[in-house]
């Protein structure tokens, strides 16, 4: 079995994405889930609002509280409720945001996420990039 590849230019791309778009914040840390009210945010949430995501919506990202414009991960959830799976990116994160992320998304029975950290290798299938 292959290990995942953490090609350091996949994420310049996606850093690419976010300084090229608008971040929109629509749901401030601290506030409910609009439909299940005891999910309590840990941080921002919002999107970018003009990509287009797994699930034909904008990009979804959580926007922590360093001051950075760096994807430094994502996460990859599904929800058996919604019958989809989504990635999400982690801005300006710390690692307690991250953890308080993970413990978010993976709260109820219905959806689990895995988090992806950043990686900076660089494959040697990909240097032609």
């Amino acid at each position: 079995m292959r290990e995942l590849e953490n090609n350091a230019l996949f994420w310049q791309k996606l850093d690419t994405l976010v300084l090229s778009s608008i971040l929109k914040i629509d749901r401030p840390k601290g506030t409910c889930h609009f439909k299940y009210h005891n999910l309590i945010y840990p941080v921002d949430y919002g999107y970018l609002s003009d990509t287009l995501g797994t699930d034909a919506q904008p990009i979804d990202v959580y926007r922590g509280s360093m001051n950075s414009n760096f994807v430094g991960a994502i996460v990859i959830s599904a929800d058996i409720l919604k019958k989809d799976c989504v990635a999400k990116l982690l801005i300006g994160c710390t690692e307690q945001e991250k953890e308080e992320i993970m413990s978010f998304l993976n709260q109820t029975e219905f959806q689990k996420a895995i988090l992806i950290q950043r990686g900076n290798e660089v494959p040697s299938w990909a240097t032609s990039d």
